[in-house]
């Protein structure tokens, strides 16, 4: 599978993105599906994550804000900022999980850069 993330941008505090991310080669619709962010200077690190039976999971500083979604039919993930913050600057990935639960042998898109000004 390949994974192409858009939508990032530049936004205000306090504004609103929303992330696509586009799968292609094969259906995603069993596999647990995800958002990482790599802040500028730091580790990759968690954000969201959707299991194809429905379950989330959220960073506990984006809860409330960011709100992860799926459409099997057109094989994307989204990811909803709301609220957003300049520490959610991050470039942000996609991610495709060899699993339907947990995290396994992951497929990863390209990033995509979200810039939040203060």
């Amino acid at each position: 599978v390949q994974l192409q993330a858009s939508g990032g941008g530049l936004v205000q505090a306090g504004g609103s993105l929303r992330l696509s991310c586009a799968a292609s080669g094969r259906t995603i619709s069993s596999n647990l599906m995800g958002w990482f962010r790599r802040p500028p200077g730091k580790e990759r690190e968690f954000v969201a994550s959707k299991a194809w039976s429905g379950g989330t999971y959220y960073k506990d500083s984006v809860k409330g804000r960011f709100t992860v979604s799926r459409d099997n039919a057109k094989n994307t993930v989204y990811l909803q900022l709301n609220s957003l913050k300049p520490e959610d600057t991050a470039v942000y990935y996609c991610a495709a999980s060899g699993a339907s639960t947990k995290w396994v042998r992951p497929v990863w898109g390209q990033g995509t850069l979200v810039t939040v000004s203060s």
